[in-house]
């Protein structure tokens, strides 16, 4: 077999689709709509003329991709920015998954048979609706970073631990309907005993390696070159594949782990770790995951036929309507209202709730076990389009509904709720604000004494941003943004947040009368939206934020 067309097909792509990732910043529309464009134009009724309809092989390349989108988020989420909200996205993930299902199954019968008379069975509606019912982590994780979205009461990080966690039930939902409708043997006992499994295996791998890559990691410390990095991507892989051996050993399919929960957890224990390095295995795993999504929604327009959406579109259209208009909204306000949730909050969610690869996985996955001849619709083309129609309308819309109620936090960045980490350019960009006790005020720059490798590049003034001279006089209430040589011992330290709950022992404190560990030091307060530097008389209050610095070895601290 030739393989020189495959491999230039390959790079036409990735190089078309780098270029359209760029494009979509300016056009203010999801990237990952784009990536599906491009496999329609590559696809039997474009250009390319490509007959692709490999469904089993969609369906491999899909999984493996999201294994690593799916451990990225995990390591990015901040489990203690994201704890308040962990009852809620427990929640959302389990009861709201299965009322969804539910609800939208109802729905879809009512459109298929009410509006198109396609006669279709309670047992294949509730099957949509069951594939439909969970929220994609790519596209959840995708929308938030490309758009910068960070959004108030720790939104960001409830919608990205919904996403991570509540496919075991549609999975399992899927699995149910699907082989109620191949008519084999399966009852409601098969039914907990595959949910159990997925939920209590896929978690207790998901920990156990979790534990074992963050000892191994500060037991033996390796950088990129020294295989850090490929460790942790054999581990997200290993998170995947071991939950399932129960059911091969067996033989019963039922006792199979969810591999995706057990890689979502895997990676947020590793991620919120004191290893060293996260910033080596983020800059590749963004590119890793960019790549990723790449191919997984261009191997989807690939594998769709736009001849054959047409007869599909309409009832698609509606089906979309119905959940994100009624059902997502209804669901969400009746299990997050009892939290005491904003209802701006239950907004922003309720819109949030995108669908993705996972929806259209779990479709060829129901294909492949029902079989498509008792199906009255073609189930793929159904749920590509609600897909496409999500991702286009929900993703594009998310920043204008969120800006519209007033959910966009201004002070921080959805980054900081991803656990990113700055460019290793030896260089840094501190922040200093010169309140009316600073020294400086009333002083031209070229008058202050500073040390010779630092250099203020840029006062922020009054809304104005001013490219500072000698002769530039300080005033009160600017900051200035200076550049000097970052710290080099860093793999010595590691810093982490601690919120300032209701019931809070340090709460009225001053700092000099906590009682902090040797090596520990209150390093920011983030308080209101505002960043303070901490002194000794600083007293803590209630939400404060408060990042503690702990050095592991003072000796070994350059």
């Amino acid at each position: 077999m030739n393989y020189l067309p495959v491999l230039l097909l390959i790079g036409v792509v990735i190089l078309i689709c780098i270029f359209v990732g760029r494009l979509s910043e300016k056009l203010k529309i999801p990237s990952l709509i784009l990536f599906i464009g491009i496999g329609l134009l590559f696809g039997e009724d474009g250009i390319g003329n490509i007959s692709f309809d490999n469904y089993d092989f969609v369906e491999v390349a899909c999984s493996i991709c999201l294994i690593f989108i799916i451990f990225y988020g995990g390591f990015g989420t901040n489990f203690k920015a994201a704890r308040p909200v962990l009852g809620q996205a427990t929640v959302l993930s389990m009861a709201g998954t299965a009322l969804t299902a539910g609800a939208l199954g109802a729905g879809v019968y009512l459109i298929m048979n009410g509006m198109f008379g396609a006669g279709a069975g309670w047992l294949e509606c509730m099957l949509t609706g069951s594939v439909l019912a969970s929220t994609d982590a790519a596209s959840v994780f995708n929308i938030l970073r490309s758009r910068r979205l960070n959004l108030k009461y720790n939104t960001a990080s409830l919608l990205e631990m919904e996403s991570g966690s509540n496919d075991p039930m549609s999975y399992m939902l899927t699995i149910l309907f699907a082989s109620l409708l191949s008519s084999s043997s399966y009852g409601a006992s098969d039914a907990v005993i595959l949910l159990v499994c997925q939920l209590g295996i896929g978690a207790a791998v998901g920990v156990a390696l979790g534990f074992a890559s963050v000892f191994v990691l500060k037991k033996l410390p390796m950088t990129v070159g020294q295989g850090g990095t490929i460790f942790l991507l054999a581990i997200a892989i290993l998170a995947f594949a071991l939950p399932q051996i129960p059911s091969l050993a067996s033989g019963y399919a039922m006792v199979a782990g969810n591999g995706y929960l057990a890689v979502y957890i895997c990676g947020i224990m590793t991620g919120n770790s004191g290893i060293g390095r996260k910033r080596e295995f983020s800059k590749f795993c963004d590119s890793l995951t960019g790549i990723a999504q790449m191919m997984i929604f261009f191997l989807l327009g690939l594998l769709a036929t736009p001849s054959k959406l047409p007869e599909v579109m309409l009832p698609a259209l509606l089906v979309f309507v119905v959940l994100t208009v009624a059902v997502r909204p209804l669901v969400v306000s009746a299990l997050l209202l009892p939290f005491r949730v904003r209802f701006n909050k239950v907004l922003v969610v309720s819109w949030a709730g995108l669908r993705g690869v996972a929806s259209i996985v779990f479709a060829i996955a129901a294909t492949g076990i029902a079989g498509s001849g008792g199906m009255p619709y073609n189930l793929f083309n159904l749920v590509f389009c609600v897909v496409v129609l999500s991702i286009v309308v929900q993703g594009t819309l998310l920043p204008v509904i969120s800006r519209r109620a007033d959910m966009i936090d201004t002070s921080g960045t959805v980054m900081r709720t991803f656990n990113d980490y700055e460019e290793d350019s030896g260089i840094g960009f501190p922040r200093l604000t010169a309140d009316e006790n600073n020294p400086w005020c009333g002083h031209a720059l070229r008058d202050i004494s500073m040390p010779k490798d630092v250099l203020i590049l840029l006062i922020l003034r009054r809304g104005e941003a001013i490219v500072p001279s000698g002769s530039t006089v300080v005033e009160t209430g600017d900051v200035l943004v200076a550049a000097a040589p970052e710290f080099k011992g860093k793999d010595d330290f590691s810093m982490y947040e601690q919120v300032v709950g209701r019931k809070h022992k340090w709460i009225g404190k001053r700092l000099r009368d906590l009682s902090l560990p040797s090596g520990t030091l209150v390093a920011a307060i983030r308080r209101g939206g505002e960043a303070l530097v901490p002194r000794g008389d600083t007293i803590i209050r209630e939400n404060d934020t408060i990042a503690v610095l702990r050095i592991k070895d003072v000796a070994s601290v350059e």
